[in-house]
């Protein structure tokens, strides 16, 4: 913390189709492009707001001669108000943290930057006395939130809880995008695994993942794209029409359902696919209800585990074992 200076089934295919996926997007549910930004969507996959751009920013350089219009913009959508300033390395690290954290909302919240060395009127009405400080405005009310840096998660919560105190007071808007972010540069690895993707190579895609894992066995990011991939090969192999029938025939045939599964999780049918397999987790035992539950948490990994669909579901799961 520093002192101021003076100065974010069957119905759903056409006869004869094989539900082929695409390489770079499962039908729509999977974006294996997109997923290596914070927060990213995964299509089908529920972001923690409605926006539908990735890398959109959700920042704003605030001034004294556009507060007033920011003030009265936070009747629509809360503004989170941050105040740094470059004499202090920290509150402009912490700044960008809580812009990537911003944009994760996607419209549900607006981020303001404020350098409180150039505008100290600002500071003023906020009665900041330091740099970081972070207040928000809601319906044209101030609402203190950190007076120093603070840990991601921590600072998550609390926006949380400002979206709560939005919605209670009728602040419920989205904010369209300021702007486009920059796309960040993939690894060798991943862009290799990118490249062979788009070419059709799923076999070669698997390969640069199953490397990149063997160089860091705690990237999670090549460890969630293998489990995308895996999901494009198995679908497509598959004769959707045949699968689907087989499943409707014998709804205990353990193999038809994960096919099933696997084809409604690629077709951004997800609910469907975790309710099926659940509902196998409670009528299955021994070697079969370990084979559906190793398949469910596989693709709790290719939807995302920040969607709250998977929530709900892992919450399901626990009470299905247990």
């Amino acid at each position: 913390m520093s002192e101021f200076p003076q100065q974010n089934d069957q119905h759903r295919t056409n006869p004869g189709s094989h539900e082929q996926a695409v390489p770079a997007s499962v039908r729509g549910a999977v974006d294996l492009g997109a997923m290596h930004s914070p927060e990213a969507d995964t299509s089908g996959a529920a972001a923690p707001s409605a926006g539908t751009n990735h890398g959109a920013s959700y920042r704003v350089s605030i001034t004294v001669q556009d507060f007033q219009k920011y003030a009265e913009q936070s009747t629509t959508v809360p503004v989170v108000v941050a105040l740094h300033a470059p004499q202090s390395p920290e509150s402009e690290t912490f700044v960008e943290t809580l812009a990537e954290l911003v944009d994760s909302y996607r419209g549900k919240l607006l981020l303001g930057t404020v350098d409180a060395s150039k505008e100290q009127q600002i500071a003023q009405v906020f009665q900041a006395q330091s740099v970081p400080t972070v207040v928000a405005m809601v319906g044209g009310q101030a609402v203190p939130l950190v007076n120093s840096t603070v840990p991601a998660d921590q600072m998550r919560q609390l926006l949380d809880e400002l979206l709560t105190l939005a919605a209670e007071n009728g602040v419920t808007g989205t904010a369209e995008p300021t702007a486009q972010a920059a796309p960040k540069q993939l690894p060798p690895l991943h862009q290799e695994a990118l490249d062979k993707l788009e070419a059709g190579d799923l076999h070669g895609a698997e390969a640069s993942y199953n490397k990149a894992l063997a160089e860091n066995p705690g990237d999670k990011d090549a460890k969630l794209a293998l489990a995308q991939v895996h999901l494009l090969q198995r679908v497509s192999e598959m004769d959707a029409n045949a699968v689907r029938q087989t499943a409707a025939d014998d709804p205990q045939d353990i193999r038809a359902a994960l096919d099933v599964a696997d084809l409604d999780v690629s077709g951004g049918h997800v609910e469907d696919a975790f309710r099926r397999l659940l509902q196998l987790v409670r009528t299955t035992t021994g070697e079969e209800k370990d084979t559906v539950r190793e398949r469910l948490v596989e693709l709790f990994d290719v939807v995302g585990s920040e969607d709250p669909r998977v929530t709900t579901a892992r919450g399901q799961l626990m009470r299905a074992l247990f």
